[in-house]
C-alpha cells in the first residue's frame, strides 16, 4: 500500500496511506524506529449517530500537497454522512511537531454536533511491550512513553485547548482490539491510564452550522522527555496552530522555488512534479545526511524487512540530482555521513541504518568454499567517488574535497583499482545493482570507470600525480578491455553480465537489461556510439511493456513482484528509473530540439503516473499502473529531478547552438 502523502523534517517523518490513515511515525532519524509499526492510526467523525474511520469504505478521497509545500491538502467526502473534512497536515521546521488542522463542512444543510476521534496505536521503540499511555489532566491531553521516547496528544475546538473525550486501554492480547472500538458509540470510557501493549484516543467535539464548516486542531509532540514534549505542547499553544501551519507553508513554497526555471517544452504537471520530487525527496533524508530508500512499511509483508536504509549506491544518484538542481547542502551533508563508513579494505557495505550502522544483508562473506567473498555491489564504492568530483566540478567545495580525500577517497580508489581480474584487467566479480546477481556486471564496470577518473582528478587537486597517474592507468585499462568483453559482435551490442572461466573465456549473458544505460550514464561508451545505439534500441524494444500502462522494465522476464507471465509483452513490471534512463538516453544522443521528442514523451509518461499527490512508486502494475512495491522511493524521485533538469540543459544548449548556427 502507497504512502500517498509524507510529511517530516530530517528528524520526525509521519506517512499517510491512501486512505489518509497515519501509518508510519519515524523518531529522532528518519526511517529509524518507526513507533507505530505500520499500525493503523484511526482518524475518524461521528455524526448522528454514526462512525465513520477514515479507512473505511464510503469516503470520497483527494489527497494531494498545497502546491510547492510539505503541507498537505486533502479533502474527504462522506456521502452517507453528509459531512466533507477538508485537511492540512505539517511536521514543523525546527521542532518535533505534528499539527493537524481539520474543517468540517456539513452538507446536509442542518446544524449537528459532530465528535472527531484520534487514535494513537503506540509501538514506542518498534515494539508494543512496556509501554504507557495516560491522560494528562493539566493539559487535557495523551501522554505515550517509554524510555527516552515521550509521545504528546492534544487538540483544541472552541474556547479552550484539550481533550473533550479520552480513553487509554490495552491492545494485542486478549482479544483486545484497542481503545478505538470505544469510539464507535460516540462516548469514550475516559480510561486514564494503561500500561503493557496500550493504545489511546482523544474526541473533540463540534458544533456544525448549516451548510458550512467548524474548524478544529490536533497535534502530536516528541521528545526524549516529558518536559520536551510539555514544552512543545506549550509552543503550540503561545503560537498558535495557525501560525506554525503557515509558517511551514511559507518555507517550503520558498525552498521549492528557489531557483526560476522556464518550462516552457514540458507540461504543468511536470513542472509540478519536479517540485514536489525535491520536497518528497526532502522527507527521506535524515538530518545527519543519510537519503534513504524508501519509509514504507508495508514492505515488511515481503520479505520481513524494509528499504528504510541508506544504499550508498542511492545516495550517490540523488546527491548528484540534488546538486543540479541547486541544493548543495544536503549532498554535503551525504558525502560527510558516507565517508565515516569506509571499511578497512576500502569498500561501503551493502546498506546503512540512518545512523551509520551496517543495515541487514544476504551477501555472504564467503564463496560456497569458504573462501573470503567481499559482501558487496562495487558499484556502490564508485558511484559515491563520482557524484564527489561531479559536486566539486559543480561547486568548487574545496574545503569538502579537504575533508574526504585522505578518509575516503584515498582508500576506495585504490581499492578499485586494485580488486581486478588479473587476466583482463576487469573489476573483480561483486553483486550486481539490483542486488540478485554475482558476476562481472556492465553497469558496474562502467562505475568503476567513472570512480576512478573521479579519483585521479581529485588526486591532481592535492598534487599527487604518482595516485593519479595510476587510477587514470587502471580506468584506462577497464575501458579497453570492458568493450573487448562485453561487446557481443554477434548480437552487435553490449551485454549486461560476463563471468569468466577458468581459461581466459568469456561468458556473455544476454538478457537484455536497462541497466545497460550506465554505460554512456557515466561515460564508458559515449550515447552516439553505433554499439550503443544498437545496445539501446533493443533495450527500448524489447523492455517496452507492450500494454496501455507502457514503460520500461529492469530485464527480461523480472521476477521481483511478477504481476504477469506473458514475457513477450510484459517483460517485467514498469520502473520509474528505468523508463527515464532511456529518456536520458534520448537526451544525451539529441542533436536538435526535434531529438528531444521521445524524452518528452517519457517524462511525461512519468508524470501520468505519479499519484496525485506527486509520489512515486519503485515500479508500478503494468495492466492498471498502480503502485507496486515502495512507495516513495527516492531513487525514482532523484531520477525524475535529473532527467527533467538535464532535458531542459540540452533544449537550452540546442537552442543556443541553433542560434549561434543562424547568426554565424
Amino acid at each position: 500500500m502507497p504512502r500517498d502523502i509524507p510529511l517530516g523534517n530530517g528528524r520526525l517523518l509521519i506517512n499517510f496511506d491512501h486512505t489518509y490513515t497515519l501509518r508510519d511515525v519515524y523518531f529522532p532519524r528518519v526511517g529509524q524506529e518507526n513507533h507505530t509499526q505500520g499500525r493503523l492510526n484511526r482518524f475518524g467523525v461521528w455524526v448522528d449517530g454514526r462512525l465513520a474511520w477514515l479507512n473505511d469504505p464510503g469516503w470520497e478521497r483527494d489527497l494531494r500537497y498545497e502546491a510547492s509545500t510539505l503541507v498537505s491538502d486533502v479533502t474527504l467526502r462522506q456521502p452517507e454522512l453528509r459531512v466533507e473534512l477538508r485537511i492540512n497536515d505539517a511536521v514543523d521546521l525546527e521542532h518535533d511537531i505534528w499539527l493537524r488542522r481539520v474543517a468540517v463542512r456539513d452538507l446536509d444543510g442542518r446544524a449537528r454536533r459532530a465528535w472527531l476521534f484520534n487514535h494513537f496505536d503506540g509501538y514506542l521503540w518498534g515494539y508494543a511491550d512496556g509501554e504507557t499511555a495516560y491522560y494528562e489532566p493539566e493539559g487535557r491531553a495523551l501522554v505515550h512513553y517509554k524510555g527516552k521516547r515521550y509521545f504528546w496528544f492534544c487538540g483544541w475546538a472552541g474556547t479552550d485547548p484539550g481533550f473533550h473525550a479520552y480513553a487509554t486501554g490495552n491492545k494485542a492480547f486478549r482479544g483486545r482490539e484497542g481503545t478505538w472500538r470505544d469510539a464507535e458509540d460516540g462516548v469514550l470510557s475516559g480510561n486514564a491510564i494503561a500500561q503493557g501493549s496500550v493504545d489511546s484516543i482523544g474526541g473533540l467535539s463540534l458544533e456544525l452550522p448549516a451548510g458550512r464548516e467548524a474548524v478544529a486542531y490536533f497535534w502530536m509532540t516528541v521528545g526524549f522527555r516529558h518536559a520536551d514534549v510539555r514544552e512543545l505542547h506549550s509552543l503550540v499553544l503561545s503560537a498558535g496552530p495557525e501560525f506554525i501551519l503557515n509558517r511551514v507553508r511559507h518555507y517550503w513554497r520558498n525552498w521549492a522555488n528557489h531557483r526560476t526555471r522556464r518550462f516552457d517544452s514540458l507540461s504543468p504537471s511536470v513542472e509540478q512534479l519536479t517540485r514536489q520530487s525535491l520536497l518528497i525527496l526532502r522527507t527521506q533524508i535524515d538530518h545527519g545526511g543519510a537519503i534513504i530508500a524508501a519509509n514504507d512499511s508495508d514492505i515488511l509483508q515481503f520479505g520481513r524487512d524494509t528499504y528504510s536504509y541508506m544504499w550508498p549506491r542511492d545516495g550517490a544518484l540523488i546527491s548528484m540530482a540534488l546538486d543540479k538542481a541547486g541544493y548543495p547542502e544536503l549532498s554535503r551533508r551525504f558525502f560527510l555521513f558516507v565517508h565515516e563508513l569506509v571499511t578497512h579494505y576500502g569498500f561501503f557495505l551493502h546498506k546503512y541504518n540512518p545512523d551509520g550502522s551496517a543495515g541487514s544483508s544476504w551477501h555472504p562473506w564467503s564463496t560456497p568454499g569458504g573462501e573470503l567473498q567481499f559482501p558487496i555491489q562495487e558499484d556502490e564504492t564508485a558511484l559515491v567517488l563520482h557524484a564527489l568530483w561531479e559536486h566539486y566540478r559543480r561547486y568548487h567545495d574545496i574545503e569538502l574535497i579537504r575533508q574526504l580525500y585522505q578518509p575516503m577517497v584515498v582508500p576506495c580508489a585504490r581499492f578499485l583499482a586494485s580488486y581486478r581480474d588479473q587476466r583482463t584487467g576487469l573489476p573483480s566479480p561483486s553483486y550486481d545493482l539490483w542486488e540478485e546477481r554475482h558476476g562481472i556486471h556492465a553497469f558496474t564496470v562502467a562505475t568503476v570507470w567513472a570512480g576512478l577518473h573521479a579519483a585521479s582528478r581529485l588526486a591532481r587537486i592535492f598534487g599527487d600525480d604518482a595516485l593519479a597517474g595510476g587510477w587514470e592507468s587502471a580506468a584506462q585499462e577497464i575501458r579497453d578491455a570492458a568493450l573487448r568483453a562485453f561487446y557481443d559482435p554477434g548480437l552487435g551490442r553490449f551485454v549486461r553480465t560476463i563471468t569468466i572461466g577458468e581459461c581466459g573465456v568469456v561468458d556473455r549473458d544476454p538478457t537484455l537489461d536497462a541497466s545497460l544505460a550506465g554505460l554512456f550514464q557515466f561515460g564508458l561508451v559515449p550515447a552516439g556510439d553505433p554499439r550503443m545505439v544498437k545496445t539501446m534500441q533493443a533495450v527500448e524494444q524489447r523492455l517496452w511493456c507492450r500494454t496501455p500502462v507502457g514503460g520500461l522494465a529492469r530485464y527480461e522476464d523480472d521476477y521481483y513482484y511478477q504481476v504477469s507471465r506473458d514475457v513477450a509483452n510484459v517483460p517485467g513490471n514498469p520502473w520509474f528509473v528505468c523508463t527515464l534512463w532511456l529518456a536520458d538516453w534520448y537526451i544525451a544522443r539529441a542533436v536538435s530540439p526535434a531529438h528531444l521528442e521521445r524524452a518528452r514523451e517519457l517524462i511525461e509518461w512519468v508524470a501520468q503516473h505519479a499519484l496525485p499527490s506527486g509520489v512515486l512508486a519503485e515500479q508500478v502494475h503494468p495492466y492498471t499502473g498502480e503502485p507496486l512495491s515502495v512507495s516513495p522511493l527516492s531513487w525514482s524521485h532523484g531520477a525524475f529531478v535529473s532527467t527533467v533538469l538535464d532535458f531542459l540543459a540540452k533544449e537550452e544548449q540546442l537552442a543556443r547552438s541553433g542560434w549561434a548556427t543562424l547568426l554565424g
